[in-house]
């Protein structure tokens, strides 16, 4: 992994993100610490919701893809996904996931000037971020923050993708993971997607 990606950034660094984020139609939230990103998530999502909490060490880490799949308050896609036959039901499943009514999951790298940045071996999250999902929530460690799409990119290359090659290998046991697909987020609609950058290093 490279270093230099793993630095916080610093609080005017977080401002312009946000403001600039705001500007795209995004909603950008900042908080202290996971516990209260992980508050914030379940105060915005209503009881009985069906949630697709996406694979992600920074929402483990923070508490939330327990709170959302274990809790009776919620409709877990991710729980209805894992009760399905891969090899009989893929259509059904592929459906399931691409339009929940609640997404929650994270990126590799957001920009200063409100890019939003994420890459994928399968893309199996990708849809319901894209348009699938009616509203997306994204938690995101404040050393994620990155100058432009360059460095975001290279964050992705260089940081996050042989984290989680080592972190597939010991989960899966497979060679590593890849890029094979990549999404950047420049804006949507008002009201749709909201990011929540914790003020503390969280996932890669």
């Amino acid at each position: 992994m490279s270093e230099r990606f793993a630095h916080q950034a610093d609080r005017a660094q977080i401002d312009r993100a946000a403001a600039a984020l705001k500007a795209h139609g995004i909603d950008a939230v900042i908080v202290g610490d996971a516990a209260t990103a992980r508050a914030e998530v379940l105060d915005r999502i209503p009881a009985g919701s069906d949630v697709f909490t996406m694979s992600s060490i920074t929402l483990d880490t923070a508490g939330i893809t327990a709170a959302l799949n274990e809790s009776p308050d919620y409709v877990s896609v991710r729980n209805r996904l894992y009760a399905l036959d891969r090899a009989t039901q893929g259509a059904e499943m592929r459906a399931l996931g691409a339009a929940p009514s609640w997404a929650v999951g994270s990126v590799q790298a957001i920009t200063e000037s409100g890019e939003l940045v994420m890459a994928s071996m399968t893309g199996s999250q990708l849809p319901a971020y894209v348009y699938g999902a009616e509203k997306v929530i994204f938690v995101v460690g404040a050393q994620k923050i990155v100058k432009d799409l360059g460095e975001a990119h290279a964050r992705v290359r260089e940081h996050a993708l042989p984290l989680e090659s080592e972190r597939a290998k010991a989960a899966y046991g497979v060679p590593g993971s890849a890029i094979n697909k990549v999404l950047e987020i420049h804006g949507d609609f008002p009201g749709r997607i909201a990011v929540i950058i914790v003020e503390q290093e969280l996932g890669y």
